[in-house]
């Protein structure tokens, strides 16, 4: 009788080790199951990185702005978020334009600039005035603009992006680098450009040399140069450097002491930055800044050059909604006209 009991004994406590072997395998399951359908729902967009991007749009020129918005919308699948950066008279046409395109589907905000900000910081000058446009200062103000990001690309207005912008956004800041900038003599193919038009490449073409102030930085006039119409910008760094005070101070410089002017290669905006980030900048990819389009009527790229170029800047006066201008069926590809008729093309039948 005795064994009888013990086999019975143990057939029940096999039983009862299958079943909460089942009860433990459905049980654990489950999280699983949910786990795996949560990674699932979970759309490609929220696991994408945002990219901010920062474009201007001044009055009489927000075609520019138009068309930059239009070419890296088209060119890329990445989750962009674009900034337009504005004065007060001006937000509501740029909006007015966006929302009434097929522009309506981008992912942006409007960004209202105060110009007070820059009240005794500039010297007027007269031989080229559109140079001291507020806007052309926006860039010097990035982190008081932009609050959430790590990381920020600004872009002039006369620019088209043929390339993904994601690229742009993966430039590589070396640490301790608040910003990454294209040098003015980093490409072999715009260096015919530079010499046809007699532009300024280096550091002589935007200080004045003759002044103590600018001769005491040690920076040799022989300097490459480089261009801040394209930024890829370290927010932390910019801020933890103070970058933006520093610009301030060089600005208020020039006020008391004409450091620069307009008469000079790239204007008042440009020769801060020169200052500020000399020797202390990452480099962005040359295709990544073809420019000089601007500078003259008649000097051209070849056509295959232009085709490989991630990125077309109509730096200078030429600009291509006016005339005359170069490359501007490149640019008329991404141009978006307005639909309230302000803006209009300057075309020689026109």
């Amino acid at each position: 009788i005795l064994p009888l009991v013990s086999v019975n004994q143990i057939l029940l406590l096999l039983l009862v080790l299958t079943v909460c072997a089942i009860l433990y395998n459905k049980v654990h399951q489950v999280p699983l199951a949910l786990r795996n359908e949560t990674v699932d729902l979970e759309s490609p967009e929220e696991m994408e990185e945002e990219i901010p991007v920062v474009i201007c749009a001044a009055a009489g020129r927000m075609g520019a702005a138009v068309a930059a918005i239009s070419s890296i919308y088209s060119n890329t699948e990445a989750n962009v978020l674009f900034y337009i950066i504005g004065l007060k008279t001006t937000i509501p046409h740029i909006r007015k334009w966006i929302e009434n395109s097929k522009l309506k589907e981008i992912k942006f905000k409007v960004v209202e600039f105060n110009p007070m900000v820059l009240k005794g910081k500039i010297r007027q000058d007269a031989s080229r005035p559109e140079l001291l446009q507020p806007l052309n200062f926006v860039r010097f103000y990035l982190p008081l603009l932009i609050q959430k990001h790590e990381k920020v690309i600004y872009l002039d207005d006369d620019v088209i992006v043929q390339g993904d912008i994601q690229e742009l956004y993966d430039t590589k800041l070396a640490p301790g680098h608040a910003a990454a900038f294209s040098d003015d003599c980093d490409l072999p193919s715009t260096h015919e450009m530079v010499r046809s038009v007699g532009m300024q490449n280096t550091y002589m073409g935007f200080l004045d040399y003759r002044k103590q102030a600018i001769r005491d930085l040690g920076i040799s006039p022989s300097t490459c140069s480089f261009n801040p119409g394209v930024i890829v910008a370290n927010m932390t760094e910019w801020k933890h450097q103070r970058i933006t005070k520093q610009l301030e101070k060089w600005m208020q410089r020039n006020v008391e002491e004409n450091l620069y002017s307009s008469t000079l290669g790239g204007g008042v905006a440009t020769s801060p930055m020169l200052i500020v980030f000399h020797g202390k900048y990452s480099s962005i990819n040359p295709m990544w800044h073809i420019r000089h389009l601007g500078w003259s009527p008649d000097a051209r790229y070849s056509e295959q050059f232009l085709q490989e170029a991630k990125l077309l800047h109509w730096n200078g006066r030429y600009k291509p909604w006016d005339y005359p201008s170069v490359h501007t069926d490149l640019w008329e590809n991404w141009f978006i006209p307005d639909p309230s008729g302000k803006f209009k093309l300057t075309r020689p039948d026109s």
